[in-house]
């Protein structure tokens, strides 16, 4: 299945995705459950997806990022490729959709913003203390496009990384998601493109740490809840955005999250 989050007449909502005669529409208005209950889904005149004010996709109580899973991303940047997977958090207010804008901050707070095109993960079901081995697939929603904006001179002054990758709408997310039964994540391409021009290309077979160590690990630090989104690592390729630049990710089998910089 593929959804998206809108804005209906009702308010935000989660809606439904099929080909209708070629086109995609939103067909049903979905609820998706707290904890491990069943999807619902209230049937709706076929919307045309182009027609729609989409949202982030996503509505989690947290954020966990993957840092340097890609080893050329790690040598780029001059950094050892780390022994466990380093996780940080990205706070929920730093969530945009596609076609949102990215607001730099000023020049006297940083100078230097990054793009980081990433795949995402969005949580179906609560868990903690995952066993080892354990599947993941189970407590997978669904995956979407993720880009990880980075202020990359805070992040080099500051002994760790909340405001380099805090900031109100440094969490593009979209446009949309499609639901773990419809997609392989163990081999998609994630590539960026700036202004058109392709910057960044990786495939996630070549994770460092593989999504069931991700989630496994992330659950033995903390619970993971229904709607969380974890963002998996991004390739090498990161350079920095200007306003007016126009940055696209893309993830095969899923879309492109597209955002101009302000």
């Amino acid at each position: 299945m593929r959804y998206c989050r809108f804005q209906h007449a009702s308010g935000a909502q989660f809606g439904r995705i099929e080909s209708v005669n070629g086109v995609d529409t939103i067909t049903g208005l979905l609820s998706f459950p707290g904890h491990n209950s069943t999807l619902a889904e209230t049937k709706l005149e076929p919307y045309p997806l182009s027609q729609a004010k989409l949202l982030a996709p996503v509505v989690p109580s947290k954020i966990v990022c993957v840092g340097r899973n890609y080893r050329e991303h790690a040598v780029e940047l001059g950094h050892d490729i780390p022994d466990e997977p380093l996780i940080f958090l990205k706070p929920p207010s730093s969530l945009i959709a596609s076609g949102d804008a990215i607001q730099l901050p000023p020049a006297t707070v940083s100078q230097r913003m990054d793009y980081e095109g990433e795949l995402g993960v969005i949580i179906g079901r609560r868990c903690g203390k995952l066993e080892e081995g354990e599947d993941v697939v189970g407590y997978i929603r669904g995956y979407t496009c993720v880009n990880d904006v980075t202020a990359r001179d805070l992040q080099k002054k500051d002994s760790q990384w909340t405001r380099a990758k805090g900031f109100d709408t440094f969490c593009p997310v979209g446009p949309i998601v499609v639901t773990a039964d419809e997609f392989d994540a163990s081999a998609c391409d994630v590539s960026t493109h700036l202004n058109g021009e392709h910057r960044q290309h990786g495939n996630t077979r070549d994770f460092i740490f593989p999504l069931g160590v991700i989630i496994r690990y992330i659950s033995h630090i903390m619970t993971l809840e229904p709607g969380d989104l974890i963002s998996t690592g991004t390739p090498a390729g990161v350079s920095p955005m200007k306003s007016g630049d126009v940055v696209e990710v893309t993830v095969q089998g899923i879309g492109t999250l597209k955002n101009i910089v302000r």
